[in-house]
């Protein structure tokens, strides 16, 4: 059988229709989470943390379009140049000023952004374009463990500085997958397994307020005034809604209950809103978007085209479990976005980078004669 590759003139239309639900369910949803507070705090500007993520919405897109139609061979180019940079960033942010001792953002003019968020990617388009070129390699545990785990290890331990457990382990997970995708051996894998899970012990213990919340975790009711608070008040949003919710806008945690309503917690707000059926719907299409993530990879024309593809899926796939586990309770709290639906300008228009990319390599596509 002869396998022909071919550019489609057309990106993949699920996707993006995925994609722009999403988007568009997300500035409702910010809204709704926001203008109470937003009114209380910007003097009456009930809008004002919706026109800033509707500005990075319009961002997003953009760079997505971008993105989109750029031939995305031509980023290998770029992988080391980037992941450079971006550890760069990981460094000065930490000399920027930071809020009770959380430096995760750096200011230029009125805007911020995380640098996080571009390592992120960078370690993903970094993994795919050196793996596609040593695919021979890949059984190598020397060759892992000088090319993907220490660099990994070194994003993860600049992030973890800042302090941001939950990206610097998602940036971990992504390693991980990674190696999964492109063949390492299934003992490598096991050791690494092993490693990982000794240090995500060793750092949960390391630091009191992590212990607090883990413990936290384990029963959040014992203590619902402080290291449970905000797991209790999530909780309590998903139990208010039921099944078809208190209505749009109706949400009453958002009136200073939960913290960051339109960020970390948002999935609570649609529950309380929308009901499980609104949650249910968001799950879907969060999963609709992994599996046509999946199937671009699996129809990429190169190593380097599915590796990127299974990269940047992952990325959107662990970031969404951690937030709705989170809101759920099902794992120890921590602050990470819900992709393209929580407020967050660095956040959301990697996200949109992200699905650009992905769907320019939906327009390169196998054809069999």
């Amino acid at each position: 059988m002869l396998i022909m590759h071919k550019r489609s003139n057309s990106s993949d239309f699920l996707l993006m229709f995925i994609v722009f639900a999403l988007l568009l369910i997300g500035l409702i949803m910010v809204f709704s989470a926001s203008s109470y507070t937003d009114l209380i705090k910007h003097n009456g500007d009930a809008y004002y943390t919706f026109k800033r993520q509707l500005t990075w919405a319009g961002i997003g897109f953009f760079a997505m379009i971008f993105t989109m139609n750029y031939d995305y061979h031509k980023l290998k180019k770029f992988s080391i140049p980037l992941l450079i940079v971006s550890i760069m960033l990981l460094v000065v942010v930490l000399f920027m000023p930071g809020i009770k001792d959380v430096k995760r953002w750096i200011g230029i003019g009125p805007l911020t952004f995380q640098p996080s968020e571009i390592a992120k990617f960078s370690i993903a388009l970094y993994m795919a374009s050196t793996m596609s070129q040593n695919m021979n390699k890949i059984k190598s545990f020397t060759h892992i463990m000088l090319n993907y785990v220490l660099v990994g290890g070194l994003v993860f331990g600049l992030i973890l500085i800042e302090p941001n457990l939950s990206m610097a382990g998602t940036v971990l997970i992504l390693v991980f997958i990674m190696l999964i995708a492109a063949g390492a051996k299934v003992s490598h894998l096991s050791f690494l397994a092993v490693v990982g899970s000794c240090a995500a012990v060793v750092f949960t213990m390391s630091e009191d307020y992590r212990y607090r919340r883990f413990t936290a975790f384990l029963d959040p009711w014992k203590d619902p005034l402080d290291t449970g608070y905000q797991a209790v008040q999530s909780l309590l949003a998903l139990g208010s809604g039921g099944l078809t919710g208190m209505g749009l806008g109706k949400s009453r945690q958002k009136f200073f209950y939960i913290p960051e309503p339109q960020n970390d917690f948002i999935f609570s707000i649609i529950g309380e809103e929308l009901g499980f059926r609104g949650s249910v719907i968001i799950i879907t299409l969060f999963l609709l978007l992994v599996w046509r993530g999946i199937k671009i990879a699996m129809n990429a024309v190169d190593n380097f085209g599915s590796l990127l593809a299974v990269g940047l899926t992952s990325l959107i796939a662990i970031q969404t479990i951690i937030n709705i586990a989170v809101a759920t309770s099902s794992m120890p709290i921590t602050g990470i976005p819900l992709p393209f639906i929580s407020y967050g300008g660095t956040s959301l228009v990697f996200m949109m980078i992200t699905v650009g990319v992905l769907l320019n390599i939906s327009r390169y596509q196998k054809k069999s004669k």
